[in-house]
C-alpha cells in the first residue's frame, strides 16, 4: 500500500481526533465577530476557501481566502490563519514575517519542529496528521474538520459518512475516464478545487474545478464520452440532465454512496471518495502515486 493510501484511509481517526480538542484550541482560533483572513498554498489554499465560505456562513463573521502569495497588505484583518502541512512553505513564512507585531495570526501544522512554530503568534499543531506522502489527504481534511468543529458545524455523521467512502465502490467506469471536472457550490467549491487538484497530482490526469453555475458558462463545451463531472454537494437544478446528454458520466448525490440513515454523503466524506479515486486512476495507469511528477513535499524557495 502507498503512502497516501495508507494516509487516506485514516482519516476517520483523525477527524475524531482534531474535533475532540476543538473546545482546547478555541483561543488560538477566530472567535465571532473577528474579520478573518484564512491563507494557504496548493491544497491548504483550497482548504482555506472552504473554511471562509463555512465561516461567513455560520454567521461568525466576515471572512477572505487568499493564496499566501496574494495576501492583500491593503486590507485590515483581526486574526490570519495560515495553513502549512509543513510549517516551512516559503510563501506562508514570509507573510507571517511580514504581518508580526501588526495582525494577529495562527498557524495551522502538522510539524512542531519547524519556523512556522516561532512565525505566528498561535500555533495548532495536528502531528497525528502528518503525512510521509508528497500529495496532501489528511492533513488538509483534518486541519478542515478541527475548524469545522469550532463552528459548531462537525457532527459524528460525518467521520461515519468517511468510513463508508472508504468501503464504497467507486461508480463504475469512472477510473477509465480520461478527463474529470469537479464542481462545488459555496464551501465546497474548495473542495471541488482540492479534488481537481489530487486528480492532478497522483495520475496525471486532465482535470478542472468550477463553481457549480460558472459550468454551463463554457466548461461544459469539453464534457463528452469518456468523461466524467463531479459534483460535491447539492447539484443546481437540471444539471445532472445535461451532462448526461453530453455523453459524460455524472457523479453526484443520486449517484454517489449512501452516508447515514441512507442520505447522501457529507461532501467533506465524498472529498474521500475523490482522493481515492485519483489513487486508482495512477494505479490504472502504472504510476506511483507517492511520487508525483515535479513536486516536493513542501515548496522551499532560494533567497
Amino acid at each position: 500500500m502507498s503512502h497516501v493510501e495508507d494516509e487516506l484511509n485514516s482519516q476517520p481517526e483523525c477527524w475524531t481526533r482534531a474535533a475532540a480538542q476543538a473546545t482546547e484550541h478555541g483561543v488560538a482560533l477566530p472567535r465571532p465577530g473577528e474579520r478573518v483572513a484564512v491563507v494557504g498554498c496548493g491544497t491548504s489554499y483550497f482548504m482555506a476557501q472552504s473554511v471562509a465560505a463555512l465561516r461567513e456562513q455560520a454567521g461568525q463573521g466576515e471572512t477572505d481566502a487568499f493564496a499566501a502569495s496574494e495576501y492583500p497588505h491593503g486590507r485590515t484583518y483581526d486574526r490570519v490563519v495560515a495553513l502549512t502541512r509543513s510549517g516551512t512553505t516559503t510563501e506562508v513564512l514570509d507573510l507571517l514575517a511580514r504581518l508580526k507585531g501588526r495582525t494577529r495570526t495562527t498557524a495551522l501544522t502538522a510539524d512542531p519542529h519547524t519556523p512556522v512554530m516561532t512565525a505566528a503568534d498561535d500555533v495548532v499543531v495536528l502531528d497525528y496528521a502528518d503525512e510521509r506522502s508528497v500529495v496532501q489527504t489528511r492533513f488538509a481534511t483534518t486541519a478542515l474538520t478541527l475548524l469545522r468543529a469550532h463552528l459548531g458545524l462537525h457532527t459524528e455523521d460525518v467521520v461515519t459518512d468517511a468510513r463508508t467512502a472508504l468501503r464504497a465502490e467507486l461508480p463504475q467506469g469512472l477510473v477509465d475516464c480520461a478527463q474529470f471536472t469537479f464542481l462545488g457550490r459555496g464551501w465546497t467549491v474548495g473542495l471541488a478545487h482540492e479534488a481537481a487538484l489530487k486528480t492532478r497530482e497522483a495520475s496525471q490526469s486532465w482535470a478542472e474545478s468550477y463553481p457549480a453555475m460558472e459550468y454551463r458558462h463554457g466548461p461544459i463545451s469539453v464534457t463528452t464520452g469518456g468523461t466524467a463531472t463531479w459534483m460535491f454537494g447539492a447539484a443546481p437544478e437540471g444539471l445532472a440532465q445535461q451532462v448526461w446528454e453530453t455523453g459524460a458520466l455524472w457523479v453526484g448525490e443520486d449517484s454517489g454512496a449512501a452516508g447515514a440513515a441512507g442520505r447522501a454523503l457529507d461532501p467533506l466524506a465524498d472529498l474521500v471518495r475523490a482522493q481515492r479515486l485519483a489513487v486508482a486512476v495512477a494505479a490504472a495507469r502504472g504510476l506511483d502515486p507517492d511520487r508525483p511528477r515535479h513536486l516536493t513535499r513542501s515548496v522551499i524557495l532560494a533567497p
